[in-house]
């Protein structure tokens, strides 16, 4: 393995020579929903509020991260909607030089009434979530009544106020919603919607899902490509693991997100910083690093990112159904999805 500088001016590479340009900011560990694959129906041990980085600590975060090439940040959670006051950060964050893009993971539960205020604040555009068009379904899988008419409300809401693209994530389950591809696939041809299809990501609380229920996105594809000519395209705006198509005329895509079937590690060019403070070089493993108690502390926090870049992972290694990879994760919503 050749080691690289980490540090290359306004560069930051790891030591596989992969390009940092985009750090996903967990705001909080909550969620309003319990989805089945993310999170147990009881809910995690929460942190508690002084554990958290406030926002103008992620702001400080990310301003020693900019002038060294950071240039996309997305604020994800648990869910970033419940953490008070969100458009604040999304502000300040907005107001640091080199970032160029702010987007935001949600549920879309609350986003009809915050669609306005995060765009206005220097939100670009958001990922929504929406694993099917049937309400019962999307009720069940949320674990939450009336999910599904918020979820609805919030995506006509981002659409007016102008977050876009849109980009639906749809994570596939073998049994639950696979009878639906095809109807999220027909939307994209008169919507501009990007709909991604997602392989399930085993955690501890969803090893039985994962093992039991996986659905592929090659499979997902073979349905597809039944209605007619898929062409490969390039992404949206934001463009990250995703492999994206589109039929003939369509006014969205449609995009495929495997991180089983077909590892995609060999171009990750991203950072997370969890809602306490841990920087991690990769969704999953163990490997992290505290920059919340030196900030805190008043250290230099370089050297910390510099060795957090040395010893980000070549590839994370999942296997279906085993909680074996995860490096000890209950939920996603631990470290930020």
């Amino acid at each position: 393995m050749t080691q690289v500088p980490v540090f290359q001016g306004r560069t930051m590479a790891d030591a596989f020579g992969r390009r940092i340009e985009y750090l996903r900011i967990s705001v909080t560990d909550k969620c309003n929903l319990r989805c089945v694959y993310c999170m147990p129906e009881e809910g995690l041990p929460w942190l508690k509020k002084d554990q958290l980085l406030t926002y103008e600590e992620i702001r400080d975060i990310v301003a020693v991260l900019a002038p060294r090439g950071l240039k996309r940040v997305r604020l994800t959670g648990g869910e970033p909607l419940i953490r008070k006051d969100l458009p604040r950060l999304v502000d300040l964050i907005a107001s640091v030089p080199g970032i160029q893009d702010l987007a935001i993971s949600t549920n879309g539960v609350l986003l009809e009434e915050m669609a306005v205020p995060l765009r206005e604040a220097g939100a670009t555009r958001v990922n929504i979530s929406l694993d099917s068009f049937r309400k019962e379904r999307v009720d069940a899988l949320a674990r939450r009544k009336g999910t599904f008419e918020r979820v609805l409300a919030g995506l006509e809401a981002a659409e007016s106020a102008g977050l876009e693209p849109i980009k639906i994530n749809v994570v596939l389950i073998r049994g639950k919603n696979d009878d639906e591809i095809v109807d999220f696939a027909d939307a994209t041809r008169n919507r501009p919607w990007h709909v991604r299809f997602i392989e399930i990501m085993p955690t501890g609380a969803n090893l039985e899902i994962s093992a039991n229920d996986f659905f592929s996105c090659e499979e997902a594809l073979e349905r597809l490509r039944e209605l007619g000519d898929l062409v490969s395209v390039p992404g949206p705006e934001g463009n990250g693991p995703a492999a994206y198509f589109r039929f003939p005329g369509a006014k969205g895509t449609v995009g495929v997100i495997t991180p089983m079937s077909h590892n995609f590690c060999d171009d990750c060019n991203r950072l997370r910083l969890t809602a306490d403070g841990q920087l991690r070089p990769c969704l999953f493993g163990d490997i992290q690093t505290n920059l919340r108690d030196p900030l805190r502390a008043g250290q230099d926090l370089v050297p910390l990112i510099e060795e957090t870049l040395r010893i980000k992972p070549e590839r994370h290694d999942l296997v279906q159904g085993s909680d074996s990879g995860s490096g000890g994760l209950i939920a996603l919503s631990q470290t930020g999805g």
